[in-house]
């Protein structure tokens, strides 16, 4: 029997700028730490236990996979880490210890580690367990009802659902501006305005995730929703309010830009972030849910490799043989 070796490839291009997953794992979560810290501030001791059990956990998960599939260990490139981070900004500060086991369970094994592991997953790990958790304990996310004991001194009560229910007149009991100050209930790492845009603009300046994505998203969701307050403004938010509430700019900076579940080429990447941003006020406006952020992006990764096909034309002109 021949000694035969398997071969693994990937898709073009292949460039290196440099950089380390490590490195650009740490810069990720540098980006968010300003939001992460108002977080705490605003909820205190549960904030600060979601979060390290959180990356705890991530990290655990991502041990006892490469342990089972007896593949290197890979904790250290901070990866699981960051995945764990960013699960629980989207999350209450109150969550209980059993549905962050669970989160993190889903996002580091279903959702990166039977792929693989980094690089092979198709979907957004963080966004696929805030999915299977809203889908199966609805009441997890239902930010009224689990930050009900909170008092921070303003309108306690969600923005996306109040503008559901009421309609604009809903923000009449909202400053927008300062939603910038984390003036609003929500994920207890996402309702940071000022906090997650500084992120958001030093990862892009550092080159650490592509401003493709993040600005088309923006402008995508700015549109979208623009169109339907013109429609019927009584209704239907502005689309400044749709900027700074709920997950869009988690989305934005921290969720649709994630690598190997979002395109490369740069016209796939515009059309990634704009039908993103569209399929976000889509869902939030006339859907089923509150926020569409997190299937929004889901579905965009599932077309993620479909868009990357688009190439623009070879230049010059082919030379006939006699």
């Amino acid at each position: 029997m021949l000694n035969q070796k398997l071969f693994i490839s990937s898709h073009a291009p292949f460039w290196h700028n440099g950089s380390s997953i490590t490195a650009k794992s740490y810069h990720i979560m540098l980006a968010a730490l300003p939001a992460v810290v108002m977080g705490i501030v605003q909820y205190g001791a549960p904030a600060l236990s979601v979060v390290a059990f959180s990356v705890a956990t991530a990290m655990m998960w991502e041990l006892l996979m490469n342990t089972a599939m007896k593949r290197p260990v890979t904790i250290g490139d901070g990866n699981a880490a960051l995945i764990g981070l960013l699960f629980a900004m989207l999350m209450p500060a109150s969550t209980p210890w059993w549905a962050v086991l669970v989160g993190t369970f889903v996002a580091v094994i279903v959702g990166k580690g039977i792929y693989g592991g980094m690089g092979c997953n198709p979907l957004n790990p963080t966004l696929v367990s805030i999915a299977i958790l809203t889908l199966s304990w609805k009441s997890l996310l239902d930010f009224d009802a689990t930050l009900v004991n909170y008092d921070l001194g303003f309108y306690m009560v969600y923005p996306l659902g109040a503008v559901r229910h009421f309609g604009t007149f809903a923000l009449t009991n909202y400053d927008i501006s300062g939603f910038l100050w984390a003036r609003q209930i929500g994920g207890l790492g996402s309702t940071f305005g000022l906090g997650l845009i500084i992120g958001g603009i030093y990862l892009i300046l550092r080159g650490t995730i592509r401003w493709e994505i993040s600005l088309s998203f923006l402008a995508g969701l700015f549109l979208t929703a623009l169109i339907f307050n013109v429609a019927n403004p009584e209704k239907y938010a502005n689309p400044f309010f749709h900027l700074l509430t709920g997950y869009t700019l988690m989305g934005a900076f921290f969720l649709a830009t994630e690598d190997s579940s979002s395109p490369v080429n740069f016209i796939p990447m515009l059309l990634y972030g704009v039908m993103a941003g569209i399929l976000t006020v889509l869902i939030r406006n006339i859907g089923a849910f509150l926020d569409g952020v997190v299937f929004a992006v889901l579905m965009m990764n599932i077309a993620s490799p479909l868009l990357d096909k688009i190439r623009p034309k070879a230049m010059g002109r082919r030379i006939g043989y006699a």
